[in-house]
């Protein structure tokens, strides 16, 4: 983000920096195991080896929502 210099404080410009790597980083597929999940675009999510397409969160893979979402699907009833 070095086009934005000293402007709009250093918590925003440092959030950003954490959300830009976020999005542009690999992720482990579920399917295949390899770490080729790349962002296609606003929660789309796509793995280069087994040609897998996920639905995800904007900017990150998982969201803790769906993290919880998908324990509380495979939570044994008791």
């Amino acid at each position: 983000m070095a086009n934005y210099g000293i402007r709009y404080g250093v918590g925003l410009r440092k959030r950003y920096d954490s959300v830009k790597a976020d999005k542009q980083r690999r992720y482990k597929c579920d399917l295949c195991g390899k770490v080729t999940i790349r962002r296609v675009s606003n929660g789309i999510w796509h793995c280069r080896h087994c040609n897998a397409t996920f639905a995800g969160g904007a900017y990150t893979f998982k969201t803790t929502g769906g993290e919880t979402a998908a324990r509380m699907l495979t939570k044994p009833k008791a």
